[in-house]
């Protein structure tokens, strides 16, 4: 039977210091790799669609597959983390991560890429998985709230620095540095976390549900390839078959996750509003980011004529705007309200994203940059909070299951958003469809606004951990 009461508590002292610091870096070392590679080959996906000879919502396969391997197994991963360990599982996914970047690099072929992409999925989904997790074991209960903020940062810098670092890593070299260039910074966060992440954790005493893994895989990946199907204009037949399937495996998981006393979808702690709505609101709020960051490259470049190194530099201010607003967001989630910090972030968002879509046909760096500002600081605010707040509501027994909702809520907002762009990248022409791709982002970013509001009802769960610390 499934608890319906749900007690946040904390056994863990954490690391001692430095060794805490050391941790830290080797985690956030490899977070940064996976959530940057989702999107680091936005900027030459244009590049990419001549190279190889594909049209542009095909090329979008090489961000898809990533994605779509992260998401089908992500959840897995999670169970396997508190089952096995949350240090086997992430030391796994970055060995793996290591191996398939050098794959990525050597492709030569559109396919081999692709393929290649898919592996890389599976390491990155690992990482992912258990990385949240892992911070309460490394820190100390008291400063818990904080590391997650920093986790949280984390995430939001690094899903919108790709086309930034891109853009300095194709200064000096072609595509196939992207991948190349996580080989030694891989290997650097394997010894570390060898050597610094601890080796003594709390473990589920259960075996893995195999039924419950091959039944999600199914579920997601059937819904994204679904998604991708009507994008790409798919037979009727076809995607009527692949929905009654859909159907099919989804009743089918949801079923047997509602009778799992630790279900691999957590559908009890979906019970918990506070966390629910969070997750939705971050649903919304990647799929928003996406729709703009993998348009925006074909909009700058194709229509306004653009660089590769110049898309990226352009893209710059919005992880910058993130990267100093993201930690204020944090210090301010334990004073003010999550629901208020995200209303106000994803309003600010919807609003740089609008002011984009008004761009004149020769807009100069200057107005380009102020309003990729204008986004980041709006994504900064909503994400830190959002964020922690999930993972506070949940009961620490459950944290691998928290954790994996936050990497599946991101990816499934992120492989809707580019799923979405490639919709409309074959409906009207790249110039207009990147517009449009803005108006739906501003769209979404106004939904995530309302559902973070809907939050107020609810009281803050780290402001709850905080006053019982205290005690």
């Amino acid at each position: 039977m499934i608890s319906k009461n749900f007690t946040i508590t904390d056994t863990t002292d954490g690391l001692p210091n430095p060794r805490r610091i050391w941790a830290v870096v080797a985690a956030s070392l490899a977070l940064i790799m996976s959530v940057l590679d989702a999107n680091i080959i936005n900027v030459v996906l244009p590049t990419l669609s001549r190279e190889f000879g594909t049209s542009p919502s095909t090329t979008i396969w090489v961000m898809n597959a990533y994605q779509l391997a992260i998401t089908v197994s992500l959840l897995s991963f999670s169970s396997l983390g508190d089952i096995y360990g949350y240090h086997k599982v992430f030391l796994s996914g970055v060995a793996v991560f290591c191996v398939t970047s050098l794959i990525c690099a050597l492709s030569s072929s559109f396919w081999m890429l692709t393929i290649s992409r898919v592996l890389q999925g599976f390491g990155a989904s690992a990482i992912t998985s258990v990385n949240t997790a892992q911070l309460r074991t490394i820190y100390p209960r008291k400063y818990l709230g904080r590391g997650l903020g920093i986790s949280a940062m984390v995430v939001a810098v690094s899903a919108v620095a790709g086309p930034s670092v891109a853009s300095a890593i194709l200064s000096f070299g072609s595509w196939h540095w992207l991948f190349a260039i996580n080989i030694p910074l891989g290997l650097l966060a394997l010894i570390m976390g060898l050597l610094y992440l601890p080796h003594k954790e709390k473990r589920q005493d259960r075996k893995f549900d195999k039924i419950s893994a091959i039944a999600n895989a199914l579920t997601f990946g059937l819904l994204i390839y679904s998604m991708e199907g009507f994008a790409h204009h798919e037979s009727r037949d076809y995607l009527i078959l692949q929905i009654v399937v859909l159907l099919l495996a989804g009743y089918y998981y949801i079923r047997r996750q509602l009778h799992q006393t630790s279900p691999l979808l957590p559908v009890d702690l979906l019970k918990i509003p506070i966390f629910s709505l969070s997750v939705c609101t971050s649903i919304c709020s990647f799929t928003a980011q996406m729709l703009a960051l993998v348009s925006i490259p074909f909009f700058l470049q194709n229509t306004l004529g653009r660089t590769e190194i110049a898309t990226g530099l352009l893209l710059t201010p919005w992880p910058v705007a993130t990267l100093f607003t993201a930690p204020l967001a944090g210090y301010l989630v334990e004073r003010i309200h999550a629901g208020i910090l995200g209303c106000a972030g994803m309003l600010i968002f919807a609003l740089g994203l609008y002011l984009l879509s008004h761009l004149s046909s020769s807009p100069t760096d200057s107005e380009i940059i102020w309003r990729m500002l204008i986004c980041g600081i709006g994504f900064g605010l909503f994400q830190t909070p959002n964020n922690s707040t999930i993972m506070a509501s949940a009961p620490v027994n459950r944290s691998g299951g928290a954790s994996g909702m936050i990497g599946t809520a991101r990816l499934l907002g992120q492989t809707l958003g580019s799923t979405l762009v490639a919709l409309l990248f074959s409906l009207v022409t790249q110039q207009n469809g990147a517009i449009v791709c803005l108006w739906f982002a501003a769209s979404f970013a106004l939904i995530a606004a309302i559902v973070s509001c809907m939050r107020l009802s609810q009281q803050m769960p780290i402001k709850r951990q905080m006053e019982t610390n205290s005690k």
